[in-house]
């Protein structure tokens, strides 16, 4: 049974709590299962199936004859306890942010969002709000000024 990774998660009632509880304990993976997988069975991606990383798996099981994936998934066994934490982190800021009606954040393969907003721009041709540091405008393509000071 594995215990959820309490980041910031937003105040929940009960019932919020008990269904996201119930959710986290259906979806979390566990450290140990991924470091089994991925020393028996990764040099046929098993591993990474379990992850929910497709793309990853059917490669390494392509790529099982030549015996090279059998290499990587041993190695890959030293990773597969931060990489499971990280996994049910982020199921875990999605599951709550779901439930409360926040925003869902990305389940895996991006990070954490932070909650610093981010500095914007607006485009002079359109007047579109742009993240700082883009070269171009989203909107209508037109080239960003970089402002002074930065």
């Amino acid at each position: 049974m594995t215990q959820p990774i309490v980041l910031n998660l937003p105040p929940m009632d009960e019932q919020q709590r008990a269904a996201y509880f119930a959710s986290y304990q259906v979806s979390a993976k566990s450290e140990v299962v991924g470091v089994l997988l991925a020393i028996f069975l990764g040099g046929f991606g098993a591993h990474h199936f379990y992850m929910r990383r497709t793309g990853l798996g059917i490669l390494y099981a392509i790529f099982s004859v030549t015996g090279i994936p059998f290499i990587i998934a041993f190695i890959e066994a030293f990773f597969m306890p931060g990489r499971v934490r990280t996994y049910n982190a982020q199921l875990s800021a999605y599951i709550a942010a779901t439930i409360t009606g926040h925003a869902p954040t990305p389940v895996y393969g991006a990070p954490i969002p932070t909650a610093l907003p981010l500095p914007t721009l607006h485009c002079s041709a359109c007047g579109a709000a742009t993240v700082a540091g883009v070269h171009f405008c989203s909107r209508c393509g037109a080239p960003m000024a970089v402002p002074t000071g930065v």
